[in-house]
């Protein structure tokens, strides 16, 4: 999980109302640079000081973590012996070579690195996050704004260990655990028996071409009811009369739901250029990947009927065509034209109903 930590120097008449949604949140830190700010904060979240250019207090109880600039406080090292009880990190802004070099020292041995890039290229953080490889410490990156944020969480697939924010109203502390935890997950799956494969004629599917090339057992979960989805996978495989597109999976009919982030729903009919879908592998590890555009076309359409184990029935209408595959157990590839009764093929069973993409515990039946 990565961590999120808050900056509340700045904060005047909204600290309160701030700190208190961030322990609504569970926000991993609150940072300060005076201990009054930690008075009313629970055991679960870091208190962390950083004086910026004071000097650290001689009192250093109530202090999880200090943040230290070695020009102004001295090194961490000293600091640690002189104050056991309290975990220290070395802060870095970063102008340029030199103290590019010193982020990547930092990032290799200390406990925390805070890090400043004050130019907007990522690539001083790519290689901070590089040269850290194999590293015990955590890199936490100061971002400007929640945008900025979700793109720190994810440079180079890994992203920095946390990002510290300074909010600037109320909701900017559940943004930014909302852009933390829409990172990879997995999802549990299991093996759907198809029931029976319909030509139903003709009408609009989707194909999702996305910003990313997929793996050849990776796909997008495509239902059409919010509680049962099948794993249609990417066109990664060789087809005999076109090229490949590894960035694409012909999904389904307009209607049918897939899933983006945060375990929201979408129809593939809402999908747009610049948004989120999650793909998924036959592990169910799951990854957020952009989608660059959607092709919605008239075609001739097949209804698949499978049952879970638990018996949970589930539908998929997709496009009636040999090319169109979804994933079996394994990573077989299908082709959808070919499926047939007692065939198994690889799904997962959102617990929760959908209230305009999000879950809800109610009642709710889709036939």
């Amino acid at each position: 999980m990565k961590l999120c930590w808050l900056d509340v120097r700045n904060l005047d008449g909204a600290r309160g109302a701030i700190i208190e949604e961030a322990v609504h949140q569970r926000i991993d830190g609150i940072l300060a640079d005076d201990t009054s700010a930690f008075e009313m904060l629970p055991p679960t979240v870091k208190r962390i000081l950083f004086t910026g250019t004071r000097p650290l207090p001689e009192d250093l109880s109530g202090v999880d973590i200090v943040i230290a600039d070695p020009a102004v406080h001295g090194q961490t090292a000293v600091l640690a012996a002189a104050h056991p009880e309290v975990e220290f990190g070395r802060f870095v802004e970063i102008i340029d070579a030199e103290t590019l070099e010193q982020a990547c020292s930092a990032a290799r041995t200390e406990r925390w690195s805070l890090l400043e890039f004050r130019d907007p290229t990522k690539i001083p953080l790519e290689i901070v996050i590089a040269a850290a490889a194999g590293s015990t410490g955590s890199i936490v990156t100061i971002a400007k704004d929640i945008e900025e944020a979700e793109i720190i969480f994810g440079v180079l697939e890994h992203g920095s260990d946390g990002v510290l924010l300074a909010p600037a109203a109320v909701g900017d502390p559940t943004s930014l655990k909302a852009a933390a935890q829409d990172r990879a997950g997995t999802l549990e799956l299991v093996e759907l028996e198809v029931t029976g494969v319909t030509h139903v004629g003709m009408g609009e599917r989707a194909c999702v071409d996305t910003c990313t090339y997929f793996r050849e057992d990776e796909g997008i979960l495509v239902g059409s009811h919010s509680k049962g989805m099948i794993l249609c996978v990417s066109e990664t495989h060789p087809l005999p009369y076109m090229p490949t597109r590894p960035f694409r999976v012909n999904a389904g009919a307009i209607m049918s739901y897939t899933l983006s982030a945060g375990d929201r729903t979408n129809y593939l009919s809402e999908l747009v250029a610049g948004g989120k879908v999650l793909a998924v592998d036959v592990k169910g590890q799951t990854r957020l990947v952009t989608v660059g555009r959607v092709k919605i076309e008239s075609r001739p359409l097949l209804s698949v009927d499978a049952i879970a184990p638990n018996g949970t029935w589930v539908n998929l209408i997709l496009q009636d065509d040999w090319h169109v595959r979804v994933l079996g157990p394994g990573g077989v590839v299908l082709n959808s034209t070919e499926l047939a009764p007692g065939d198994k093929v690889l799904g997962y069973l959102p617990v929760e109903d959908r209230h305009v993409g999000y879950p809800i515990t109610e009642f709710c039946r889709e036939q």
